[in-house]
């Protein structure tokens, strides 16, 4: 088994971190900012609702059909390389919309190819994992770098340039994950490993499975309100498009702290996901007090509990219950849960901020509870049922 000091584990890790940090660096220019532009082309709350529930109806209806394809062919880069210029040309054709329903459509045709980006790369960093014998948390934080940088960057164009110019940023960072993709190294072959169930009807009849990917989708869930409307409440409120960065920056920072700092972590997956859903219910309770900035700063760092841990946690628990030959399936499975939850989230949402405003972030507080009361009924099962992976798995 090769190992992170070879010239091929670091190449490796090098490219994968190279195309995680354009990967997340497009989420940290669309997350904050697409809202934004499109209340500027004059499209209202109930319709930015919906529209930023495209993404996760994708992931349940779309991604999963992606991910176990591009599994059977193994083809996990060349299905990266495809989707990553598909949703460079997305966005673009989002950008030259204007009128609601189109926007919409053209959103939902890029979504198509954008949302399995994340977990066919997670499939993909997870074989190298195993392979080389590299630290997910590692890997994955150039992702949250890149997402402060995109962020921070768009803020400081957002006071520069119309918000109706800011898609043709996201535009261009989409861009540079498409001509990233072309450096990934090709991993895919049938895999070794064979512990644990064989297919996808035996994935899905897995409770502890089905327990990891329903508890996260409910942690995740909950960011739902935040995603779709802190930047909006907060220009409302005043604050100009650098604070509104630097605010989401804060929450990235504490994030990649949490994924430096994962090797170290001995704590049980389950249990990280516990102590997630207990800081996201005391975020969403602050948030929903509309605090001043001062205060909002500092309910921002707990989203490296919130996001960051809930991550870590989870992504150890599939390593340890998902063979690595349906690794891809079951990161789909994770992602079309999520996107039922988020996207259910999302739309409920915009019903709620149009009419209770700041309210909307209790609903996001019971969510994030459920989730975690479901893990730590379950954490015992958890760790019984956990199975040993074979290291060259994945080839």
């Amino acid at each position: 088994m090769l190992r992170t000091g070879t010239p091929a584990s670091r190449q490796f890790a090098g490219r994968v971190a190279l195309f995680y940090g354009t990967l997340f660096g497009l989420t940290g220019t669309h997350l904050p900012f697409f809202p934004v532009w499109l209340r500027s082309i004059g499209i209202d709350a109930s319709w930015i609702g919906l529209i930023c529930a495209v993404p996760a109806v994708t992931r349940f209806t779309i991604l999963p059909f992606i991910t176990a394809s591009a599994e059977r062919r193994h083809a996990l880069r060349g299905t990266l390389v495809l989707t990553a210029f598909a949703t460079a040309l997305g966005f673009a054709l989002v950008g030259g919309q204007r009128a609601a329903l189109p926007v919409f459509l053209a959103y939902v045709a890029t979504c198509a190819a954008w949302t399995p980006m994340v977990p066919l790369t997670d499939a993909y960093a997870l074989r190298g994992v195993l392979r080389y014998g590299l630290d997910y948390g590692r890997l994955r934080l150039s992702g949250s770098a890149a997402f402060v940088v995109g962020a921070l960057a768009c803020g400081l164009v957002a006071d520069v340039i119309t918000a109706e110019k800011l898609i043709w940023v996201i535009v261009a960072v989409a861009a540079l994950g498409a001509v990233a993709s072309l450096m990934l190294h090709k991993l895919d072959g049938p895999a070794i490993g064979k512990a644990g169930p064989r297919d996808d009807g035996a994935l899905l009849r897995d409770r502890g499975f089905l327990v990891i990917i329903v508890a996260a989708a409910l942690i995740q869930g909950s960011h739902a309100a935040y995603y779709t409307f802190a930047s909006i409440n907060w220009q409302a409120h005043g604050l100009d498009g650098l604070t509104i960065a630097g605010l989401w920056v804060l929450g990235v920072l504490a994030e990649i702290v949490v994924f430096a700092l994962s090797p170290r972590l001995t704590l049980q997956p389950a249990t990280m996901l516990v102590i997630a859903a207990v800081a996201a219910v005391v975020r969403w309770l602050v948030t929903a007090l509309e605090p001043q900035v001062a205060v909002l700063a500092l309910v921002q760092l707990t989203h490296g509990l919130t996001f960051g841990l809930t991550q870590v946690g989870t992504m150890g628990l599939l390593v340890r219950h998902v063979p690595a030959h349906v690794m891809a399936r079951g990161q789909g499975y994770l992602a079309a849960c999520s996107g039922i939850v988020a996207s259910g989230a999302s739309i409920l949402s915009g019903v709620v901020y149009a009419r209770y405003g700041q309210g909307v972030y209790d609903m996001m507080a019971v969510m994030a509870g459920s989730g975690g009361l479901l893990i730590w009924l379950a954490r015992r099962r958890l760790l019984h049922a956990a199975h040993p992976q074979s290291p060259d798995s994945g080839g």
